[in-house]
């Protein structure tokens, strides 16, 4: 069996006049990145330029919802070439749609010519769209690498099953918590009933990634 990327299946679509549509989609494929929201005490300190200082400073700092926020806390210890090192590594995904020029700049290998190309085509309906219009510029497997630094919130109300489970560390326990609050009027209630389930940390790091669309 052949299997096309979504961005081919796009491509395609486009070029034989059909509709595409968007579906909801969230991070791109993790290749081996760590979260500095999830990795363990361990996990970090195998990482390079870290020592148990920094470890400690990035556990005790969570969630790092900005990462220009986690740069700033280690450029006292890493200079900027360790720090890109380490972000090859180790990365909080971007929101496509609000993430700042400073914070697009971190992504390893990024330049000003690639931060223009990822501003253009907002606002991102769907990662589907990133990979559509990014690939005009790179190629899969750079795509592939791009991807997984970024992700567009997915719809509450709407989001499948899969797409729900994209959310890092998402397990069946807590997709079932998301879904049995539908339909969800306002943050302030997802907050409310997600916040039976884990604390406080760990609520705003999952709002994050969602949204809810009128």
């Amino acid at each position: 069996m052949i299997t096309l990327r979504r961005s081919t299946l796009a491509v395609a679509a486009l070029m034989l006049g059909l509709a595409v549509q968007e579906v909801d989609a969230q991070v791109g494929k993790n290749m081996g990145l760590l979260d500095p929201n999830r990795a363990t005490r361990e996990e970090l300190l195998a990482l390079p330029g870290l020592d148990a200082a920094l470890a400690d400073q990035i556990v005790a700092g969570r969630p790092w919802l900005d990462m220009t926020k986690l740069d700033a806390a280690l450029a006292g210890k890493l200079n900027e070439q360790q720090r890109e090192a380490l972000y090859r590594r180790l990365w909080a995904p971007l929101n496509l749609n609000t993430a700042s020029k400073e914070e697009i700049l971190l992504i390893p290998g990024v330049g000003d010519r690639m931060l223009h190309e990822f501003e253009e085509y907002r606002p991102y309906p769907a990662l589907a769209r990133f990979d559509r219009e990014i690939a005009k510029y790179v190629d899969d497997a750079e795509l592939a690498r791009l991807a997984q630094y970024v992700f567009v919130p997915i719809d509450l109300n709407s989001a499948s099953d899969e797409d729900i489970m994209t959310i890092p560390g998402m397990g069946p326990r807590m997709l079932h918590e998301f879904k049995e609050y539908r339909p969800y009027r306002n943050m302030e209630q997802f907050r409310r009933e997600i916040g039976k389930y884990v604390d406080e940390k760990e609520v705003a790091r999952l709002q994050h990634y969602v949204t809810i669309r009128q």
